[in-house]
């Protein structure tokens, strides 16, 4: 009997110690990077994760250094979640822009030695950049032009080099220019160029408006935390609700056999991308944004309702605000601007836009892309100084307004249509299906297919075009409760999205940017 109870006690302990093992095997494999299950912030893991590490920074709230510490520490795993030992590659970029910073800080009266020194750090993070974005792509025009093979070389892109690369570079060209002092120590300037919220996706954040509140003691208001809870509260909604749910059920089977479907089938397939991809990059931002709040921070908003923009040039005044500043203020600027006459601004307009293009993506379709904007936009600044006459200022009132938001907005999805497709044939494909096999008897069968597709592009649209007072109202509504309320509210969104999410994670579109 002693035997046997022996053997029992045995056997418990061995499965105790098994069932152990598998947690801690499984913490491990959910704690390491998987390319698979990049860490983004719709993900459950975030959510738990997020958790823990706001218990610990409230804990060093009023300990600077240690704050600093645990916050870069949690911003490098956070990068190693999505790239892997590429983190390795943040830390690089961060450390030489630093050095070279400092280095131009104290020779900026010597002209030619800042200029060597700042070329230095341009060489640096664009040649890096260029390696890993570029290289098959530069390759494969060449080999087209001298008529050879080309095999496309096995290049990791880590998630959103271009991201914190472009935010480095403004740091070293800023004190170039005299518009920045250099950060006070490499753990600053780490803390800013790692800071997790905006780090694999912007905004890009520049270190004037970043490095002041680094060393400010911490300090978050009841209207910054119902801000930030606001802001996480929409940003995912729109991504794990609209815009997963519109790709998943509507766009992603128009765009990947557009011959299938009739043309109002592939028309609304570009209205629903135009809804997704803003939906989803801005949903990004709205959560960088939230979380940024909730730590203490003040981040510049990224988009603002740009399918109401009566113009390309008011356009790219609300989408993705922080690279169309940082293009034009470090590119734009850079060719001359609107400096060396007429004709030259429009060619500066056209190689900007065309270089923004290249920064989206390594393909020809994104070259065409911003080529067809920076076009728009020349044609826009020469009809409004030369034809309509208006100064800068002008803002057109009822049924003109309506019409060019309208034309604006078309204009916008059917370049679009070249930035989601792969090819050139593809998107060809898709607009001859809209303009000669359209078949708009067969809008109410849609409508009926897609119902639930359709409601929530109807109320992404729809509330796309509420005013700003009615945010700012509900968020000096949500200000007067507690953070109780404010858990409750995004607790709810979370049930909603867990209803509606697919069971594979969606990465945000412009992770591969």
């Amino acid at each position: 009997m002693n035997d046997l109870q022996f053997l029992m006690n045995e056997m418990l302990l061995t499965l105790k110690q098994l069932f152990s093992s598998n947690i801690i095997d499984n913490i491990i494999r959910l704690l390491e990077y998987n390319p698979k299950e990049p860490l983004i912030f719709s993900s459950g893991l975030f959510l738990f994760l997020f958790l823990a590490f706001s218990f610990c920074y409230m804990l060093l709230r009023k300990r600077l250094m240690a704050r600093l510490l645990f916050v870069t520490a949690f911003s490098y795993y956070f990068y190693y979640k999505s790239s892997g030992l590429y983190f390795g590659l943040l830390a690089f970029v961060t450390v030489s822009d630093y050095i070279i910073g400092w280095a131009i800080s104290k020779v900026r009266q010597r002209g030619v030695m800042a200029r060597l020194l700042v070329t230095m750090s341009v060489t640096i993070d664009l040649a890096l950049l260029g390696y890993f974005k570029y290289t098959n792509f530069f390759g494969e025009l060449v080999a087209q032009m001298i008529g050879n093979n080309f095999q496309p070389m096995d290049i990791f892109l880590p998630v959103g080099i271009s991201f914190f690369t472009f935010q480095s570079l403004s740091y070293t060209i800023d004190i170039y220019r005299g518009q920045l002092k250099p950060l006070p120590s490499l753990l600053d300037y780490a803390f800013y160029v790692s800071f997790f919220p905006q780090l694999v996706a912007g905004p890009i954040v520049r270190a004037s408006d970043f490095a002041p509140q680094i060393r400010q003691p911490l300090h978050i208001t009841r209207e910054m935390a119902a801000r930030g809870a606001y802001f996480i509260m929409i940003g995912l909604f729109k991504k794990a609700v609209i815009s997963d749910y519109i790709s998943l059920n509507f766009v992603d089977r128009i765009f990947d056999n557009p011959s299938l479907y009739s043309g109002i089938e592939n028309l609304f397939g570009v209205y629903g991308y135009a809804m997704q991809i803003y939906c989803d990059f801005s949903g990004y931002s709205d959560m960088a944004i939230g979380i940024a709040l909730l730590l203490g921070f003040r981040f510049p908003i990224n988009f603002h309702a740009p399918y109401s923009a009566v113009s390309v040039s008011d356009f790219w005044r609300r989408w993705h605000i922080s690279l169309s500043t940082w293009i034009r203020d470090y590119i734009y600027i850079s060719l001359g601007g609107n400096r060396k006459g007429a004709i030259r601004t429009y060619v500066n307009l056209i190689l900007t836009m065309l270089l923004g293009g290249l920064w989206h993506g390594a393909s020809l379709n994104f070259v065409a892309w911003g080529g067809m904007h920076g076009v728009a936009l020349a044609i826009h600044k020469f009809s409004r100084r030369y034809i309509f006459r208006h100064d800068k200022h002008y803002v057109s009132h009822g049924i003109r307004k309506l019409f060019a938001i309208v034309i604006t907005f078309h204009f916008v999805c059917l370049t679009w249509i070249f930035f989601r497709n792969s090819t050139f044939a593809e998107s060809r494909d898709m607009i001859l299906k809209i303009f000669t096999d359209f078949h708009p008897e067969l809008f109410m069968q849609m409508l009926h297919g897609y119902r639930y597709v359709f409601a929530l592009m109807a109320f992404g649209y729809l509330t796309h075009f509420i005013p700003d007072r009615w945010q700012e109202w509900f968020i000096r509504l949500v200000s007067r409760t507690n953070f109780i309320v404010d858990a409750i509210l995004i607790a709810i969104v979370i049930w909603i999205v867990i209803q509606v999410k697919s069971s594979e994670i969606q990465p945000f579109i412009y992770f591969q940017f």
